[in-house]
């Protein structure tokens, strides 16, 4: 088992900034990837950016040039950097730690995939 602890979250008008951050503990070799999804109501929870170890980062087309992500692997912390948020970035953030696996038709997730608790991030004015 991997636990996941977040912080950072909050309200930020539009073109503001936020950061995001997770901690790791547990069973971490047996994942590959940390990152960061979000999901609002009525929605499937989507990816947003995370980081394969020994890779680079893989980023939503929404948010690349806005947001970047940063891993200590050192203290198994993932940070989530959002610059020029929009009110469509408004959603729940879930700290993700799970293990990637690349196939002819893209990324297979898990198992294991673990989740955090959530942290809501609203951007209105």
């Amino acid at each position: 088992q991997v636990q996941l602890v977040e912080s950072g979250g909050g309200l930020v008008q539009p073109g503001g900034s936020l950061r995001l951050s997770c901690a790791a503990s547990g069973s971490i070799r047996s994942i590959n990837a940390m990152g960061w999804y979000r999901q609002t109501p009525g929605k499937q929870r989507e990816l947003v950016a995370t980081i394969i170890s020994g890779g680079g980062p893989i980023f939503a087309d929404s948010v690349k040039g806005r947001f970047t992500i940063s891993r200590d692997n050192a203290k198994n912390t993932v940070s989530l950097q959002m610059n020029g948020l929009k009110p469509e970035d408004t959603a729940v953030y879930y700290c993700n730690a799970e293990l990637l696996t690349p196939t002819s038709s893209g990324w297979k997730r898990g198992p294991p995939r673990y989740w955090g608790q959530g942290t809501q991030v609203t951007v209105s004015s």
